[in-house]
């Protein structure tokens, strides 16, 4: 079972930062999970909220701003990547309907694949998404590309599961409160890999474990080593 940094090592080190990226890496895992946001001035970004607060105390709308104007703490995607070096790193795009900033047309899977593309396709990534559509436009774009659909549960309010196999996708990525046994064998069954979020509690990572699940995603993945190795 692959071991990722949610938004790094958060638990340690402010979230998709340098810091904490850097830190999952020297905490044995395997993989980062990272979030992206398109600025108004066409940078890809890695925050979880549209919203930052700058230095003066001011809120700054991540698709209304330009990136000169983030806080130096906000890394592009470019140099985000830099960081996890050779990990695996889960790009997950952030993008509403109702955020500032949505886009029909999901450009933002086309900008992230063309940083990727220019980088000489590395480090390994999966895009994930809760956005179905914007998975959609990645594999559209490059069906090489490993995907995977966000989602709280597998079954509810739609089948995921059949949704990511009519679509071609390589791996559903649920809620931890709500993934049992059944809902890992019947991905296994059908080719789907499987990448739990969020996980921080030991007893719960070696039960993952124990049902085969593909990946965790936890905010203290040096703590998932070492509970995986004793």
């Amino acid at each position: 079972m692959l071991i990722y940094g949610h938004r790094g090592a958060s638990a340690d080190h402010p979230e998709n930062t340098f810091e904490a990226f850097e830190a999952a890496r020297n905490q044995g895992a395997d993989g980062v999970e990272l979030d992206v946001r398109l600025t108004a001035d066409g940078v890809l970004v890695v925050c979880h909220d549209p919203v930052v607060t700058d230095a003066h105390g001011l809120d700054l709308v991540i698709a209304e701003s330009d990136s000169t104007s983030l806080p130096d703490a906000v890394p592009s995607l470019a140099e985000a990547l830099d960081a996890c070096g050779d990990l695996v790193v889960n790009v997950e795009i952030k993008h509403g309907n109702d955020e500032p900033g949505f886009d029909p047309q999901r450009r933002l899977a086309d900008l992230v694949l063309e940083e990727w593309s220019g980088r000489g396709r590395t480090p390994r990534i999966i895009v994930s998404s809760f956005d179905f559509a914007m998975i959609e436009r990645i594999r559209a774009i490059d069906p090489r590309v490993p995907t995977g659909y966000l989602v709280l549960a597998a079954f509810q309010p739609v089948d995921a599961v059949q949704r990511c196999l009519d679509g071609g996708h390589n791996a559903l990525h649920p809620w931890d409160p709500l993934v049992d046994q059944s809902v890992v064998d019947r991905c296994h069954e059908a080719g789907l890999a499987v990448n739990v979020w969020t996980v921080d509690d030991p007893e719960r990572i070696v039960q993952l474990q124990s049902w085969g699940v593909d990946g965790v995603v936890t905010n203290r993945p040096g703590f998932a080593r070492s509970t995986l190795s004793s």
